[in-house]
């Protein structure tokens, strides 16, 4: 029987794990030799998965949020290992698992891991640090690790929203410079983001006409300071119609982009904070880890 190990993080979301551990094991074990291991602080997952063993596990199965994928994702990277994992999200958001299609319900995710298909999907590389689905930096994007985990666990997806609303009185635009293969932009900014994903922050959403997760290309989005109130009117209804021609909208895509003059402000990585850089060059990994997603065909 093939061995298969399940990262559990137990404080992730309202702690839902703690009383669905049992039967989500029951499950995998149709199947799979499976070993648990509880998460005990940040980065314990990379660590978990960086000590595993050539052919160790043929699957390895994340429950928790956005933030432990991240880490065990992470872990993989460094390692330079290729185990096919799975996801079970009992986080708060859950955005990549959203755009994957995989179950919120944790243990109808954990009987598609049984039966599903193993996908190819792009990883992106911020510096020497990695994220699933997207690095942010302006408003809204310290909604994710700034409200209170309490808040989130009572609210849900709505915690980030009001932690959201909260920043916009003291949003302050940012001097940035970005480059890719063929465009330079510089200017004043109150958002930005480079996505692999269908949303970002539980509040800009993307139409799926514009979003491939496994074509090797980053969505980018910008937001620049609005010169009137006017134009802010227009920027946020073009976030909420998903109308990105918008005056002061920036999108596009490319395989990679650097970012200058971003040393003093702070990002976020999949939800987790980040620390800026003078200078940092953000690029697609194409098709970097292989992962189980539900079989609808």
């Amino acid at each position: 029987m093939d061995k298969l190990l399940l990262i559990v993080n137990p404080k992730s979301g309202r702690a839902k794990m703690r009383s669905e551990l049992l039967g989500v094991t029951e499950t995998l074990s149709s199947k799979y030799d499976v070993t648990v291991y509880i998460t005990k602080s940040r980065l314990d997952a990379t660590e978990r998965v960086k000590r595993i063993k050539d052919n160790e596990y043929k699957i390895i199965v994340v429950c928790g949020g956005d933030g432990t994928l991240n880490e065990v994702i992470t872990g993989l990277m460094q390692s330079n290992q290729n185990t096919t994992i799975a996801y079970i999200p009992c986080g708060t958001l859950n955005e990549w698992s959203s755009s994957l299609g995989i179950a919120r319900n944790i243990q109808e995710a954990a009987k598609d891991i049984l039966n599903g298909k193993e996908i190819d999907l792009d990883i992106g590389k911020f510096g020497e640090k990695y994220f699933s689905y997207t690095a942010s930096f302006g408003a809204f994007t310290d909604a994710s690790y700034s409200a209170p985990q309490d808040v989130k666990n009572v609210l849900g997806q709505a915690a980030y929203f009001f932690e959201g609303i909260k920043s916009l009185a003291n949003i302050k635009p940012l001097h940035l410079k970005f480059k890719t293969d063929d465009r330079e932009i510089e200017g004043d900014f109150l958002f930005g983001a480079v996505s692999n994903s269908m949303s970002v922050g539980g509040i800009v959403k993307f139409d799926k006409a514009v979003v491939e997760l496994d074509d090797g290309i980053f969505e980018i989005m910008l937001i620049r300071k609005p010169e009137s109130i006017i134009e802010l009117q227009g920027i946020i209804d073009g976030i909420l119609r998903k109308d990105l021609s918008k005056d002061g909208i920036e999108f596009f895509h490319t395989k990679s982009i650097t970012v200058y003059e971003s040393k003093d402000i702070p990002w976020t990585l999949d939800g987790e904070f980040s620390e800026g850089y003078d200078e940092v060059y953000i690029e697609n990994i194409h098709s970097a880890i292989h992962l189980i997603v539900p079989n609808n065909d």
